[in-house]
């Protein structure tokens, strides 16, 4: 999978996007402050949210309250989303960074912005997941799409994943759990492994609400190459998705540990250099286990193996040794030489 010119998958480090969602509270020059905290860590991309309201809701989310919000979800997105023009300006100041700048569009018109602005993929949200008529839309725009999978099950997985093979588009599907903040015990990191049995033609990462940066890099030793984390510039602002957002410090740290995990996890088995002097102590050389007079034929009975491992005979050749006999007397704990035995 290839978003811009970055690719995406095992064998390459894991792509960390900063959400910088509705964070921001509807105020442009704090959404640059955050975008540049961010790019100041190293981070490759932010994901923000865009809203249209007349054309993503109907006046009955007056009515609907979220969980980690004390106003109706119309109020808060109201309050917190961006212009046309504001956004714009906001890509252009990630790019202008160096960054990619993704987004979420939650409405056919936010799509058909996004994509007249050029943005290089699509994050369909968890809340978007079984809403087939706007990812019908949305892939049918033929961008990369990264698919969040939260309140939804393995099968109920299947139809979306099913649209954005048919419009041949490449995608990313992220394990998560919509609860802000988000406990460990009901994340399933499990799942990861079963999405790779499943759909093998798809990338596969965590969109993580939990606090702290464990669950996330955990993703990354179960296979996650793609971890999405919102983001702010300091925890002291207020907002619904401040609890589970990671500071630039934190952001930091995942980038870098990131990079260390994956590369370990990627990694086929191999006996690395500096392991060859630990090996000269740590394994074992055949000894003589008692005195053995010459003549003697050696057997389990009167050899062993012992430290150090610079010895002529290596412990795991025992078996070559028993059978011989001594051409001299060897003493108790004495490494066995080939020129000690015939």
């Amino acid at each position: 999978m290839r978003i811009a010119n970055r690719k995406i998958g095992k064998g390459f480090t894991p792509l960390i996007i900063a959400e910088l969602g509705i964070n921001h509270g509807g105020n442009l020059d704090l959404a640059k402050k955050m975008v540049h905290a961010a790019a100041k860590t190293g981070c490759e991309a932010i994901k923000h949210q865009t809203h249209f309201l007349d054309d993503e809701m109907t006046e009955d989310a007056k009515k609907i309250v979220p969980p980690n919000a004390e106003k109706s979800i119309w109020e808060i997105m109201k309050k917190c989303c961006l212009t046309k023009d504001q956004e714009i300006k906001l890509k252009e100041f990630t790019e202008n960074l160096g960054m990619i700048y993704i987004s979420t569009p939650f409405s056919r018109g936010a799509a058909d912005f996004l994509a007249e602005i050029e943005i290089p993929a699509f994050k369909i949200g968890s809340g978007e997941c079984d809403n087939f008529l706007l990812i019908e839309h949305i892939a049918s725009i033929g961008k990369p799409v990264i698919l969040s999978t939260g309140m939804q099950t393995s099968s109920s997985i299947k139809k979306p994943v099913s649209i954005l093979e048919a419009s041949n588009v490449d995608y990313a599907i992220l394990e998560c759990t919509n609860i802000y903040p988000c406990p460990p015990d009901q994340i399933s990191l499990g799942s990861i492994t079963d999405l790779y049995a499943n759909f093998p033609n798809a990338e596969i990462g965590f969109s993580d609400h939990s606090i702290g940066p464990e669950m996330a890099l955990a993703s990354i030793a179960m296979g996650a190459t793609i971890v999405e984390k919102h983001f702010t510039d300091t925890k002291k602002r207020k907002g619904p998705d401040i609890s589970c957002s990671m500071d630039p410090s934190e952001l930091e740290y995942l980038i870098k540990k990131s990079k260390d995990i994956s590369a370990a996890r990627d990694r086929k088995k191999f006996v690395a250099e500096t392991e060859k002097e630990v090996y000269k102590f740590a394994r074992s050389s055949i000894v003589a286990d008692i005195d053995i007079p010459r003549g003697t034929l050696l057997t389990r009975e009167n050899i062993w193996a012992r430290r150090p491992g610079n010895g002529q005979i290596p412990g795991y050749e025992y078996q070559k040794v028993i059978g011989k006999r001594a051409r001299k007397e060897i003493k108790k704990n004495q490494q066995i030489k080939w020129t000690d035995i015939q």
